[in-house]
């Protein structure tokens, strides 16, 4: 990646604003899930409303610990699948900005991607908050040029970098004492 790019997504992450970053399902808008205004400025972006709360990239099992409560069960099926596509819906350990996860039952889905840009940018600043990149209801941006068409200057820095597209992940709540698939894609449980 540029390293060059690379030190200006994370001054403006810094900064509380919305960069652009390849995964490995569809292009992303990111914020810093701590900072409530780089949170307001995603859903606004994307038109999300509230109701609809964003979950979080990190770069490795032992960042999702610093954010998120993971049991054992939770822990070994993290080591077993991610990278990839698979979420863990776990009980957040730190207070985070509204509408990133589910407030109202205390809980934030943490996902660790298996893209090397996305993790690069993740290593460098922590978790952040993330969703698709288009409007909400319209089809996913795959790339950074189809990002920008669609969000413009709006969107501080993209990354750049190409998805592949493919089926949302498998998500786990690991809230409990068992784990429950919540929705099922990818990874088999």
């Amino acid at each position: 990646m540029n390293g060059e790019a690379l030190g200006e997504a994370v001054a403006a992450i810094r900064a509380g604003d919305v960069v652009g970053l390849p995964t490995d399902t569809v292009y992303g808008i990111a914020a810093d899930p701590l900072n409530g205004e780089g949170v307001a400025r995603l859903f606004d972006l994307k038109g999300r409303p509230e109701r609809r709360p964003v979950g979080l990239l990190v770069a490795n099992l032992g960042q999702a610990e610093t954010i998120g409560e993971l049991s054992e069960a939770a822990r070994a099926l993290a080591r077993e699948h991610w990278p990839g596509a698979l979420t863990l819906v776990v009980r957040p350990k730190v207070i985070l900005a509204n509408w990133v996860g589910d407030g109202q039952r205390r809980t934030i889905g943490i996902r660790v991607p298996d893209h090397d840009v996305a993790i690069e940018l993740l290593q460098q600043v922590g978790p952040l908050a993330v969703t698709s990149a288009n409007r909400t209801d319209k089809l996913e941006a795959l790339d950074h040029a189809e990002a920008r068409s669609i969000f413009g200057d709006d969107v501080s820095v993209y990354l750049e970098g190409r998805a592949p597209g493919g089926v949302s992940s498998t998500v786990v709540d690991a809230t409990g004492k068992d784990l429950v698939v919540l929705r099922e894609g990818p990874v088999t449980i």
